[in-house]
């Protein structure tokens, strides 16, 4: 698989609520990191068994119903850069979300190495009000 269509498949998986096959995409020391976090939000997930820990509630917190994408291709073949909207239903309350993201993600032998995820924290909080599982960086 090439770097974007192992991006492609990860975004895919978010669509199918698949968040055990997401994590296993990651290399085994790969790293999910948040650098717009704030607070005591979560900034850094590192390793694949973290990360299914981090994961295991997605589900119940988020139902992701739609994601549009533009996959943008850098000089670097391990490097793809996607801007993503998600729309869906925060779970507790029947809430829309829309959230706009960008990632930045290096892929190497078809496993994701690192993840940078940029998210706006404040808009977040916004949509989900006091819902710290999701303000406090799982929101994407």
């Amino acid at each position: 698989m090439t770097s974007t269509e192992t991006v492609d498949h990860a975004l895919d998986l978010l669509i199918a609520h698949d968040m055990p096959a997401f994590a296993d995409l990651f290399e085994h020391d790969g790293v999910m990191e948040f650098p717009l976090a704030t607070g005591g939000a979560t900034r850094e997930v590192r390793g694949r068994d973290a990360l299914h820990d981090y994961l295991d509630d997605y589900a119940s917190l988020l139902d992701i119903r739609s994601l549009d994408r533009t996959v943008h291709v850098t000089t670097d073949p391990e490097v793809v850069i996607v801007e993503f909207t998600v729309d869906g239903v925060i779970v507790a309350t029947d809430r829309p979300y829309r959230m706009v993201y960008i990632a930045v993600i290096t892929v190497r032998d078809d496993a994701i190495v690192r993840y940078r995820d940029y998210w706006n924290p404040a808009a977040v909080v916004d949509i989900v009000g006091s819902d710290a599982r999701l303000a406090g960086g799982r929101a994407s």
